[in-house]
């Protein structure tokens, strides 16, 4: 990290408006600061954070009765694979891939790959919009049912992954 001179340290870089009260000042300059100590983080943090997400839930998967999606999850994919895949083998495939896309993201290991299989994994469940439309909206396409929200939060995910992706793709 580059240390800045200890007289350039009492200046911050973007000085809080005079207009402000003196506590606003502060508060603004404080947040500054820590906002520039975070600047070269961020792909890290959402990294991390979308990877631990992954985890969890795929490591959930692992154990029967304990993920809430997972009712949703087979059919889903029982319904996208048009029956080839039975529900004794989609729920133990999805943990793999949810567990492996969570370890890559964490770990950055084999990030490119894991980045790709979070995208297709996301592909799926969009999909499941469109397949179960019936659960998924109570009005098509305007209101959607819990399950349809549960899947819906995933754009954020999604645009996180997309930072990371960026970054990634630019070193």
């Amino acid at each position: 990290m580059l240390r800045m001179p200890r007289t350039a340290r009492t200046t911050a870089p973007f000085p809080a408006p005079a207009h402000l009260p003196r506590r606003r000042r502060t508060v603004k300059l404080w947040l500054t600061h820590r906002a520039q100590r975070y600047r070269g983080a961020e792909s890290l943090v959402l990294r991390v954070a979308v990877g631990i997400a992954y985890l969890w839930f795929g490591v959930l998967k692992f154990f029967p009765a304990a993920s809430a999606a997972e009712d949703l999850a087979v059919r889903a994919m029982t319904r996208m694979t048009l029956g080839l895949v039975p529900a004794a083998v989609s729920l133990p495939t999805l943990a793999v891939l949810e567990t492996a896309i969570g370890l890559g993201l964490i770990t950055g290991f084999l990030l490119r790959s894991a980045l790709a299989a979070f995208f297709v994994h996301m592909a799926g469940v969009f999909l499941s919009l469109l397949v179960l439309a019936h659960e998924m909206w109570h009005v098509y396409a305007i209101v959607p049912s819990l399950e349809g929200q549960y899947v819906l939060k995933n754009i954020v995910l999604v645009a996180a992954c997309l930072h990371v992706t960026a970054r990634e793709l630019a070193d």
